[in-house]
């Protein structure tokens, strides 16, 4: 298994509930292909350098885990169907 960290924007005015529902989200696609989410770290609210999907600020959040290479796939395109995610980036983790 491999660390990963996913760095998630969600609307501005994402409350606890629809960071929650994301969350949840992404722990269960991990968990049905064997990995798991080791540390989830809430950067709050954030001015964009530049207007995305007509929106000036969102929600960070930034969750770290490990899972094979082959989850990344799945997990990309739960994140992409999403509706409260405006934007998402997957890394490999620094060991």
């Amino acid at each position: 298994m491999r660390k990963y960290e996913v760095l998630l924007i969600l609307p501005a005015e994402a409350d606890d509930k629809a960071v929650g529902e994301v969350s949840e989200r992404i722990t269960k696609v991990l968990s049905s292909k064997g990995g798991e989410v080791t540390k989830t770290d809430r950067w709050g609210r954030r001015r964009f350098a530049y207007e995305v999907n007509k929106q000036t600020e969102g929600f960070y959040l930034l969750l770290e885990f490990t899972a094979e290479p082959e989850t990344l796939t799945e997990l990309d395109r739960v994140l992409s169907l999403a509706d409260q995610v405006i934007r998402f980036k997957v890394t490999a983790a620094a060991a």
